[in-house]
C-alpha cells in the first residue's frame, strides 16, 4: 500500500514520547504560527438556520479579485482536489513532483494513470496531450516559487486541463496565476484558506475558475459543505487588516533565521531555497528518523519526507515557527 502519511499529527507524537500536546514544538506542520485577531463571540452565533455563504464568498472573491461566480467553496482544499479529479473524469494526470501526497492518492482513487515529472531535474519535460496537469506553486515540500509562464504556454499548446495549487502563495510577494483565467478555459486555481490564516481545523478551501466551469461543479455539489462556525471564523480573520502584512514580514524574518541555522548545521548537506513558511533540507550524516529521535528530548517534531516522490529518508521539512522554537532547534542540533 502507498504511504500517504502527512506531518502535523501532534497528538500521536505527544503520546508516543510521553509529553503533553502543549509541550510539543511542531515543526512538521506548515500552518502559520501567527494568528489573526478574531473579534467574534461564538456563543452568540445563531446556528439554527442552514448556513448562507454569500458573505464569505464575497470576502474571498474580494481578497483574490475574482467574481463570486468564479469560485466554489469546499470543506478544505483537499476535498476540492478529490472533487476535481472526480468531476473532470479524465484518465491521465501529470504531477510535478515532489508535491502534496493527496494528489497521487486522488489520482489513484479515481483511476487516473500518472506521469511524474521531477521538478528539480526535468521540469522542461514534455507533457502528454489532454493530461490533467498538477503544479503546486510555491511547491511542497521545498517552498520554491516558479515563474510558470513558459510552462503555461506548453500546457495550453497540449490542450491540458491545469490545476495550479496556490495554498502557500499568501506567504509570498509573488503574483497569482489568476491572471490566466480569462485567457484559458481549462484552468483551475486552488486556494487553501487556512494555511496562512492559521486555522486548518476549520476546513475552508476555494477553487477558482471561469464561471462555466464553476457552475458545472456547483451543480453536482451539496448545498451545505461548510459550517457556520467555519464561515464566521474565516470572515472574522479576513477582517484583520494588519494581519497579512505582519504575518508575511515575521515569517520572512524567521525563515531567514531558520535558514541560517540549517545552513550552518554539520548535519545538513543541502538547504533548499524557500519562499513559503517551511524549508526542505537534505541530511548529510544521519537519516530523518535518526534526527527525529535526537529531537525527542527537546519535544520537537519534524516532517520526514521519505514518502514524497523523488525523495528518500535523508530529506526533512522544517516549518517556520516563532523564535523560541527556532532557538530550541538550535540547541538540539548542536547537542552532542
Amino acid at each position: 500500500m502507498p504511504n500517504y502519511k502527512h506531518g502535523g499529527n501532534i497528538t500521536a507524537f505527544a503520546k508516543e514520547i510521553g509529553a503533553d500536546v502543549s509541550e510539543v514544538i511542531d515543526l512538521s506542520s506548515n500552518i502559520n504560527f501567527l494568528k489573526p485577531h478574531i473579534n467574534i463571540d461564538f456563543n452568540s452565533l445563531d446556528i439554527a438556520p442552514y448556513p448562507n455563504y454569500d458573505k464569505l464568498e464575497h470576502a474571498i472573491a474580494h481578497l483574490y479579485q475574482v467574481k463570486q461566480t468564479e469560485l466554489e467553496l469546499f470543506n478544505g482544499a483537499t476535498t476540492a482536489i478529490y472533487t476535481l479529479f472526480r468531476e473532470l473524469n479524465l484518465n491521465h494526470a501529470t504531477l510535478y513532483s515532489p508535491c502534496y501526497l493527496e494528489y497521487k492518492k486522488a489520482a489513484h482513487t479515481h483511476n487516473y494513470s500518472i506521469e511524474f515529472i521531477d521538478r528539480f531535474e526535468h521540469i522542461e519535460q514534455e507533457v502528454r496531450e489532454n493530461s490533467f496537469v498538477i503544479f503546486v506553486n510555491p511547491s511542497t515540500p521545498d517552498g520554491k516559487f516558479y515563474d510558470i509562464e513558459k510552462l503555461m504556454k506548453k500546457w495550453i499548446e497540449k490542450k491540458c486541463t491545469i490545476l495550479i495549487d496556490e495554498s502557500f502563495l499568501d506567504f509570498t510577494p509573488f503574483e497569482s496565476a489568476i491572471k490566466y483565467l480569462k485567457s484559458y478555459n481549462k484552468l483551475y486555481i486552488l486556494k487553501s484558506m487556512t494555511k496562512f490564516y492559521s486555522s486548518a481545523g476549520i476546513r475552508v478551501g476555494a477553487l477558482l475558475s471561469n464561471e462555466k466551469n464553476i457552475k458545472a461543479i456547483k451543480e453536482k455539489e451539496p448545498l451545505w459543505k461548510i459550517s457556520e462556525f467555519d464561515s464566521q471564523y474565516l470572515q472574522a480573520a479576513l477582517k484583520d487588516k494588519t494581519f497579512v502584512k505582519k504575518a508575511k514580514a515575521v515569517n520572512k524574518e524567521n525563515r531567514a533565521l531558520l535558514n541560517e541555522l540549517l545552513e550552518n548545521s554539520t548535519l545538513v548537506e543541502k538547504v533548499y531555497p524557500s519562499t513559503a513558511n517551511y524549508i526542505l533540507i537534505k541530511l548529510k550524516t544521519i537519516k530523518a528518523e535518526e534526527l527525529q529521535k535526537r529531537l525527542i528530548p527537546y519535544k520537537i517534531m519534524i516532517r520526514d519526507c521519505f514518502n514524497f516522490d523523488g525523495l528518500d529518508n535523508t530529506y526533512v521539512r522544517v516549518a517556520v515557527k516563532d523564535k523560541h522554537s527556532i532557538e530550541r532547534l538550535r540547541e538540539a542540533l548542536i547537542s552532542p
